[in-house]
């Protein structure tokens, strides 16, 4: 194994530290092997299987544990082509499937309350409450939000014309509770900054994706029940809502600016899981 390491230090100039890595990742295996009275250099399949169960046992993700076999298939390798194993035994295993993380989204009670913005005073205010209205009425990307500019908003259709990625070009809607927020941000925004961005910083210059992510998360603070929100929460919670009350997905899909439909198709997880969490908190409370 020191050998091993050496090669990778010497010959792939890999880091001290991505060495260390496949080191630990290597002596967890010697190690059971050692435990369990096996030939690290005479294996067999059912080794390998009850290895990795004895992983999944002691609750290692399954991004782990395929870090762990890619290193054992470069060691073993090592020792394959240095004739002192005959297969690489590790070749053969497949990765764990990688699990996918659903990503948030709000009931329509917290998005209520997200939304319920009192006592607004200052440009400031009516500022952050268009923040909020805007990314949930329309499911855009907080990248986009800061690219918008007065002359890509029409009124009178409530649409918004939005630069997506790869510079494509879609169109977004939004209803009357955004347009209330926008015509009430508009009335008390200093017009005089001669700048057409719609929603602007404190010097009057377009506002930053780290400023936004800062609004969201400090109101997060105010709002003691929702949980790990960002600003892309709330278009998680655009499209499951949408999914949620009947829409076409191929409507999501062109409003969300995704290329693949297999990217919006996750949003129908989302709504079937909150479904299924509502069905069994009902049986529960019965």
């Amino acid at each position: 194994m020191n050998n091993y390491l050496e090669n990778l230090k010497v010959q792939r100039n890999y880091s001290d530290l991505t060495i260390k890595s496949y080191k630990n990742d290597i002596l967890i295996f010697l190690k059971y092997c050692d435990e369990n009275k096996i030939d690290s250099l005479n294996l067999n399949k059912e080794v390998i299987w009850n290895f990795l169960k004895k992983l999944d046992e002691k609750s290692y993700k399954n991004s782990s544990i395929s870090r762990i076999l890619s290193s054992l298939r470069g060691y073993y390798n090592y020792l394959y082509e240095n004739k002192i194993i005959t297969t690489n035994l590790f070749l053969m295993i497949e990765n764990p499937k990688k699990i996918k993380k659903l990503p948030n989204f709000l009931n329509n009670q917290e998005i209520l309350e997200i939304l319920d913005f009192k006592d607004l005073k200052t440009p400031k205010d009516y500022q952050e409450k268009l923040i909020f209205e805007l990314l949930y009425a329309t499911g855009m990307r907080v990248s986009e939000l800061c690219n918008v500019k007065l002359k890509d908003i029409d009124f009178n259709k409530k649409e918004i014309r939005v630069m997506g990625k790869g510079s494509v070009m879609r169109i977004v809607y939004f209803g009357d509770y955004a347009l209330s927020a926008l015509n009430e941000y508009l009335k008390v925004r200093d017009n005089s900054l001669n700048n057409d961005y719609l929603i602007l910083n404190e010097k009057g210059k377009k506002i930053s994706r780290q400023s936004i992510e800062q609004i969201v998360a400090k109101r997060i603070k105010k709002i003691a029940f929702v949980h790990h929100l960002s600003p892309h929460t709330l278009r998680h919670t655009f499209a499951t809502h949408l999914l949620e009350n009947g829409a076409d997905i191929r409507s999501v899909q062109e409003l969300l600016g995704h290329k693949q439909l297999s990217t919006t198709q996750i949003y129908t997880h989302l709504s079937n899981e909150y479904k299924r969490k509502e069905y069994l908190d009902k049986m529960i409370r019965k």
